[in-house]
């Protein structure tokens, strides 16, 4: 299991060179990737192809872009043009997002998110693979081919916790990303169903990126309390909410991975045992504790 940072999204004007700062300190301590979520503050592809052009060797990658704002022929566009500057070291990372979020901020109709997620990477991949796409769908026409120039393939991991979108993501996917999944529901459901899906389509083992909060610390009580405060809004959005129910957790803090070294290396090995390909740390300490977690974590990438 390669392991990597969830890398936190700086602010403010120098944002860029702060994110370059840990792109490069991501390297250096040897981790495989490093992601950078897509929300509300920086574009994920524009970043990363600007902090990461000067730094090799470590892959990169979004978790995750959005789908509904960018019709799929701009967003194949921008992610060839991203893994040319990065020499082909990108991987799109794709997500329905949410209601709240793509109706009530966006406007968009979420009335059939599945429907609309496989017309949509009908028509992205064939584009990423320097093919044309054309589609006539229910949600989504597309009838083009590219010209930019690709640095190679380009992964897409699809974020997929229910049965229809994990069934996608095996099917014509490169495998998924997920956050807020805790382990038994990763063992159980997710790893189970990615991986049959894929075997059916006659497609490779999928990549399975687990991202979780981690902290090493002598207060494991404290931090997953802090947890629960911190990410609390995760808790309540319906998809996250359906797989911590599905955990047995009752927030945020429950599938976050706390404790003291021992205790952390176990957790992230037990993840690697159910059949997670990636771990993506999102450190969730402070002080003393965020040192002690980012020396545990690079002698696990070591």
């Amino acid at each position: 299991m390669r392991i990597g940072l969830l890398l936190g999204e700086p602010s403010g004007p120098d944002a860029i060179d702060e994110l370059e700062r840990r792109v490069t300190a991501a390297a250096a301590d040897g981790f495989a990737t490093a992601w950078l979520s897509n929300v509300f503050g920086l574009d994920a592809l524009t970043a990363l192809a600007a902090a990461g052009r000067r730094v090799p060797g470590i892959e990169l990658g979004t978790g995750v872009v959005p789908t509904y704002p960018r019709h799929p022929i701009t967003l194949a566009q921008q992610a060839l043009t991203t893994d040319l500057v990065l020499d082909g070291r990108l991987v799109l990372g794709v997500g329905l997002s949410h209601r709240v979020v793509m109706e009530d901020m966006y406007g968009y109709d979420f009335g059939r998110p599945a429907r609309h997620m496989r017309e949509y990477l009908d028509v992205l991949l064939p584009l990423l693979r320097g093919e044309r796409a054309d589609v006539d769908g229910e949600t989504l026409t597309a009838h083009m081919e590219l010209t930019t120039p690709r640095a190679g393939a380009v992964p897409v991991l699809l974020a997929a916790l229910g049965p229809r979108m994990l069934r996608l993501a095996g099917e014509v996917a490169d495998g998924t990303i997920l956050w807020m999944t805790g382990p038994k529901t990763v063992a159980g459901h997710i790893v189970p169903a990615i991986t049959e899906a894929a075997r059916a389509a006659g497609r490779p083992s999928p990549r399975v990126v687990c991202a979780l909060p981690v902290a090493v610390t002598g207060d494991e009580a404290g931090v997953r309390a802090r947890a629960d405060q911190v990410l609390s809004f995760y808790g309540e959005l319906p998809s996250y909410r359906a797989m911590l129910d599905h955990e047995g957790a009752a927030g945020p803090g429950d599938v976050a991975i706390v404790g003291d070294e021992e205790r952390v290396r176990a957790q992230i090995r037990a993840l690697a045992d159910s059949g997670v390909t990636d771990f993506a740390a999102a450190p969730l300490a402070e002080g003393e504790d965020a040192v002690r977690t980012r020396e545990l974590l690079a002698s696990l990438a070591a």
